[in-house]
C-alpha cells in the first residue's frame, strides 16, 4: 500500500477519519455541501503520525504502561505524556513528508497564515466529541512554523486531558492516531459558534448562536461573554448582547493578540438579527447532510458566512424514534423504577415484551407517551394527580409543557385517553385477599421452573412469548392492581385527611411502620438473621473480610462454623438470589451470580448490631405504629364529630396496614420470573458459544429478544452489530434521562416552586417523617457500601435491592423517587427520615459531611 501524507480537503469525505481523524474528515464534508464556504486547505494524514511513531521504539514502552495507570493517577499520567510529548516534538520530520507538506503549501501559498488544527481518528464522533482535548495554532506563517506546529499538533494527542479523557472511557491510546489540517485563515470581523439544538434544554427546534468581535477563540478561551441569540422557525426569538470588553486578532508576523475594543462598540451586537437568521439556515443545511445536530465554529467575513469546523453534539438526550411528526410527550420509565443508568438491548426489549403499556427506546432508556392522556382533560387530571402524589418534579414538568401554546392536542373527554390513572373499584379491607395474591403468584412462577425446563432452541423462544402473557396476565389482575392501590389511596387519604384535622404533617408514615407481607422489608431484616449466624464464627468473619471470588460458599465448608454460614447465605439466595441493583434490566448479574456483592453487607450488619436485631426492629416498629394509632384516633374523638373522623380514620389504618406491604410483591414475582428467563436464554447462549457463533455468553445481552430469537435460529451473528451496541452502551452512561422528554427534544426537569425551606437548603420531596442528623456516606455501588450505626445513606436511586443497606442507617436522601417508590416505602417500614428527589444530591453533598434531613418537611441541610 502506498502511504498518503497529503490530501487536499476537497479529497476528504466524511467516511475517511481513519485517515484524517474526526475534524479533517468533517471538514471535507463541509466543503461538499452546496452553499457552504469553508476555508481551502489540506490534511496531513495518520500515515505521517504513525510514520513519526516509528522513528521513537522508546514510546511504546511508554504507552504500554500508560495504559496500567488508573485514571485517577494525574501527577503519573502527567509525568508520562509528557515524556511522550517531548519525543514526539524532538523527532526530526523525514525529507519526503517534510517535502509533500511544503509543496501543499506552494499550492495554495507558502507566505500565506494557516491555521494548524489536530484531527484525532477518536475525536468529533456521534457519541464522543473529545473537544478540546488537542491543540489549534492559529495564524501561522511560514513552512518551517508550519512544519513545527504540525508536530506540536501530533505530540498533543497525549495532552494529560486527552491520555484521561481515553483512560476514562476505556479507548485504547493505540488505537487512536493523529493527523493535521493545515487551512488558510480567515480574519473575520464576528466569529462564534452555532449550536443547532439548544444546548441546554436540548430543544431540536430551537438554534442557539453564540457570537463575538475578532476571532472565536476569545469565545472559546472563556476570554468574554459572547452574543447569544436564540433562533426558532426562522425568527429570533430571544437575545441577549453582551458588554465585549476584548477580542482576540490575528498579528501581521504571526500569532494572535489580545485587543481592547472601542468603548463605543463593547455593547453593539456582533450580528445583526438578519445575519443571525441567515447563519442558522446555512447550520440547518450542514445537520441535514450529517444527519443529527451540530456544534458549529463560524466566521463572518465581508458579510459571508465561512465555516471552519462541525461536529455533533454530543450532550444532547436522543428522541424516540416514532416515524411520524406529531408532538409527543414521553415521562421516563426509569425515574418510576428507580434505575435511571442505560439499560442493554437484551434488557430493554424483555421490559418492552412484558409491560402493561408500550414503551419507547431512548439514549439506553425506556419512555411511556403520555400525549394521548395529557389530551383530553379527565385523563389529563388524573395522570397529573396520579404523577404529582408520586414525584411532583414530573407534574410540574407536564404542566411546563402544557403551558406552551398547543404542543399538546386537545382532545374531547371521549376521546382515546383510556381510563383515569389508578381508577379501581374499592375492595374489602382483608387479609386474605393478599395472601391469595401472593400464592396465586407463588403458583404461576413455580409452573414457569417447571415447565420452561424441557425447552431448547426456536421452542424455548415460542414457548417464552406465552410465559409473557402469562406475565401480563398475573400483573393485570384487577384483584393485583386493587391491593396496591388500595394501600397507596388509604395512605394519601390518612396523611391528607391528619394534616386536614390534626395539623400533622405525614402522619401515615408512623402508621405504616412494620407493615405486615412486605417482601422487601422482610429481605433487609432477614440478612440481618444471616448475620447472626455468622457473627459468633471469627474464622469465618476473617475469611468474608478477604472475599473477592464468586465461588467462596464453597470454600466457607472448610472452616470452622463455615457449614452454617454457608448454609444461611444459600438459604438467604433461595430467597432472594434473583435480586440485585438494577433489576428490571434482565442482564444485570443477579445475587445469586455474584454473591460477593452481599459480603459488605453482611460484615456491617455483624459489626453494627447485637444478635436478635431483625425480630426486635420489626417488634419495635408494629409497637410505634400501634402507639400512634391510639394517640391519632384518641386525639380525632376530642374534635367536633370526633367519633366519625375516629371511625375513618380506623378504617383507613387498617386498610394501610393490610395492603401497603404488598405494594412491594409484584415487584417481586416480576424479577423471580426475570431470574427464570435470564437462565433459560444463557444456557442457550451457552449452545451458541460451543457452536462457534458467539465468542462469549453475555455477547447476548446486546441483542434484543427478537434479534437473539434469530440467531438460535439461523445459527448466524452480526459481530459488527454487537460491537456497535457495546459502544453505544457505554456512551449511554454519559447522558443523563431526562424526567420528561419532548419530540422537539426538549428534557423538562421540572421545580419544586417552595419559598418554605432555609437559604441553601437542597429540597426534595418528603416521603418518611421524622428529622435526622448524621454523617453523610455518599455511595454510588452497594458493593462499596462501608456504614457505620448513624449514618446517612446518599445516593442516586435505591431500588429493592437495597433494602439490606436500610437496617443500617439512620436517614436516607436520593436523587430520585417518589412517594410510592420502594425506597420510599421501606425507609417508612423502617421509620428512616427520608428525602428523595433532591436534584444531584450526590454532586452536592461530600462523603463524610454532616448533613441533617428533614424528612416531614422534605429538604437537606448541609451542615457546618
Amino acid at each position: 500500500m502506498i502511504e498518503q501524507y497529503v490530501l487536499d480537503l476537497q479529497e476528504v469525505d466524511a467516511v475517511q477519519v481513519a485517515v484524517v481523524g474526526g475534524k479533517g474528515a468533517h471538514l471535507g464534508g463541509l466543503s461538499r455541501i452546496e452553499g457552504i464556504r469553508v476555508p481551502g486547505g489540506f490534511c496531513v494524514t495518520t500515515d505521517a503520525f504513525r510514520r513519526i511513531m516509528a522513528e521513537a521504539p522508546s514510546i511504546d514502552d511508554r504507552l504500554d504502561q500508560l495504559s496500567r495507570l488508573n485514571p485517577d493517577d494525574r501527577e503519573a499520567i502527567c509525568t508520562l505524556s509528557a515524556q511522550i510529548r517531548r519525543t514526539i516534538e524532538g523527532i526530526a520530520i523525514p525529507d519526503d513528508l517534510a517535502a509533500a507538506i511544503t509543496r501543499a503549501l506552494a499550492r495554495l501559498g507558502e507566505q500565506a497564515a494557516y491555521a494548524v488544527r489536530s484531527s484525532a481518528t477518536a475525536e468529533d464522533l456521534p457519541t464522543a466529541s473529545f473537544a478540546g482535548q488537542q491543540d489549534t495554532y492559529l495564524n501561522v506563517v511560514g513552512p518551517t512554523a508550519i512544519l513545527q506546529h504540525v508536530s506540536r499538533c501530533w505530540a498533543s494527542l497525549f495532552t494529560e486531558r486527552a491520555v484521561t479523557y481515553r483512560q476514562r472511557n476505556g479507548i485504547d491510546h493505540r488505537t487512536v492516531h493523529m493527523a493535521v489540517v493545515v487551512q488558510q485563515m480567515v480574519f473575520p470581523h464576528a466569529a462564534g459558534i452555532l449550536f443547532t439544538a439548544d444546548p441546554v434544554t436540548g430543544n431540536r427546534q430551537v438554534a442557539t448562536v453564540d457570537a463575538g468581535f475578532g476571532l472565536g477563540e476569545a469565545l472559546v478561551s472563556g476570554l468574554v461573554n459572547p452574543d447569544v441569540f436564540k433562533v426558532r422557525h426562522g425568527e429570533v426569538v430571544a437575545k441577549a448582547i453582551a458588554a465585549k470588553q476584548r477580542a482576540v486578532h490575528a498579528l501581521p508576523a504571526g500569532g494572535t493578540q489580545e485587543t481592547a475594543i472601542d468603548s463605543q462598540w463593547q455593547e453593539q451586537p456582533a450580528l445583526t438579527d438578519a445575519q443571525v437568521v441567515r447563519l442558522v439556515q446555512l447550520g440547518r443545511r450542514i445537520e441535514a447532510h450529517f444527519g443529527r445536530p451540530q456544534d458549529i465554529e463560524w466566521c463572518l467575513v465581508d458579510d459571508g458566512f465561512q465555516i471552519v469546523q462541525s461536529r455533533p453534539i454530543t450532550t444532547l438526550f436522543p428522541i424516540p424514534e416514532t416515524g411520524d411528526q406529531e408532538n409527543h410527550v414521553y415521562v421516563s420509565v426509569g425515574h418510576q423504577q428507580m434505575m435511571t443508568d442505560p439499560m442493554k438491548p437484551l434488557g430493554l426489549s424483555m421490559w418492552q415484551l412484558t409491560a402493561m403499556v408500550p414503551m419507547h427506546e431512548a439514549g439506553g432508556r425506556l419512555f411511556v407517551d403520555v400525549t394521548r392522556r395529557l389530551a383530553s382533560p379527565a385523563s389529563r387530571a388524573s395522570l397529573l394527580d396520579v404523577m404529582g402524589r408520586g414525584d411532583p418534579l414530573v407534574r410540574d414538568a407536564l404542566e411546563t409543557v402544557l403551558d406552551r401554546d398547543d404542543f399538546v392536542p386537545s382532545l374531547p373527554d371521549a376521546g382515546p385517553g383510556g381510563p383515569p390513572a389508578g381508577a379501581s373499584a374499592p375492595i374489602e379491607t382483608d387479609p386474605a385477599i393478599v395472601t391469595k395474591l401472593i400464592e396465586r403468584s407463588q403458583v404461576s412462577i413455580a409452573a414457569l421452573e417447571r415447565d420452561i425446563r424441557t425447552k431448547t432452541g426456536p421452542a424455548l423462544f415460542d414457548f417464552l412469548l406465552e410465559a409473557f402473557e402469562e406475565h401480563k396476565r398475573v400483573l393485570s389482575d384487577p384483584l393485583n392492581l386493587q391491593a396496591i392501590m388500595a394501600g397507596m389511596e388509604a395512605t394519601w387519604w390518612l396523611n391528607d385527611k391528619l394534616q386536614e384535622w390534626l395539623g400533622e404533617k405525614n402522619a401515615a408514615d408512623t402508621l405504616t411502620l412494620s407493615a405486615p407481607d412486605n417482601v422487601t422489608s422482610q429481605m433487609g431484616l432477614a440478612l440481618l438473621d444471616v448475620a447472626d449466624v455468622i457473627r459468633p464464627q471469627s474464622e469465618v468473619v476473617a475469611f468474608l473480610q478477604g472475599v473477592e471470588d464468586e465461588g467462596f460458599l464453597d470454600e466457607l465448608a472448610k472452616l470452622a462454623g463455615g457449614t452454617e454460614a454457608r448454609d444461611a447465605i444459600e438459604a438467604y439466595l433461595d430467597r432472594y438470589g434473583m435480586r440485585c441493583v438494577g433489576e428490571i434490566d434482565i442482564t444485570r448479574p443477579r445475587w445469586r451470580e455474584r454473591p460477593t456483592t452481599l459480603v459488605p453487607v453482611i460484615l456491617d450488619n455483624v459489626r453494627n448490631f447485637e444478635p436478635g436485631a431483625a425480630e426486635r426492629r420489626f417488634e419495635q416498629g408494629r409497637q410505634k405504629a400501634q402507639k400512634k394509632e391510639l394517640d391519632v384516633l384518641s386525639r380525632l374523638r376530642a374534635l367536633p364529630d370526633g367519633d366519625q373522623k375516629a371511625a375513618e380514620a380506623k378504617r383507613m389504618i387498617d386498610r394501610v396496614r393490610t395492603f401497603i406491604g404488598y405494594r412491594e410483591y409484584p415487584k417481586y414475582g416480576i424479577v423471580s420470573r426475570y431470574f427464570v428467563y435470564k437462565q433459560a436464554l444463557l444456557e442457550e447462549a451457552e449452545r451458541l458459544v460451543q457452536a462457534n457463533v458467539l465468542p462469549e455468553k453475555e455477547d447476548i445481552f446486546y441483542l434484543t429478544f427478537q434479534e437473539l430469537h434469530d440467531v438460535v435460529r439461523s445459527n448466524q451473528v452480526d459481530d459488527q452489530l454487537i460491537q456497535q451496541r457495546r459502544d453505544a452502551f457505554r456512551s449511554y452512561h454519559a447522558l443523563t434521562p431526562p424526567r420528561v422528554l419532548t419530540s422537539d427534544g426538549e428534557a423538562v426537569t421540572g421545580a419544586y416552586r417552595r419559598d418554605d425551606v432555609p437559604a441553601g437548603a437542597l429540597i426534595g420531596l418528603p416521603v418518611s417523617a421524622g428529622t435526622i442528623e448524621g454523617r453523610a456516606r455518599v455511595i454510588l455501588d452497594m458493593e462499596q457500601a462501608d456504614l457505620e450505626a448513624g449514618d446517612i445513606l446518599v445516593t442516586t436511586f435505591t431500588d429493592p435491592s437495597w433494602s439490606p443497606l436500610f437496617v443500617g442507617i439512620a436517614g436516607l436522601v436520593t436523587e430520585v423517587g417518589g412517594l410510592m417508590t420502594h425506597g420510599a416505602v421501606i425507609a417508612r417500614e423502617y421509620g428512616l427520615p427520608a428525602v428523595v428527589g433532591v436534584e444531584q444530591a450526590t454532586r452536592l453533598i461530600r462523603d463524610g459531611q454532616r448533613i441533617r434531613v428533614h424528612g416531614t418537611d422534605g429538604y437537606v441541610e448541609i451542615l457546618p
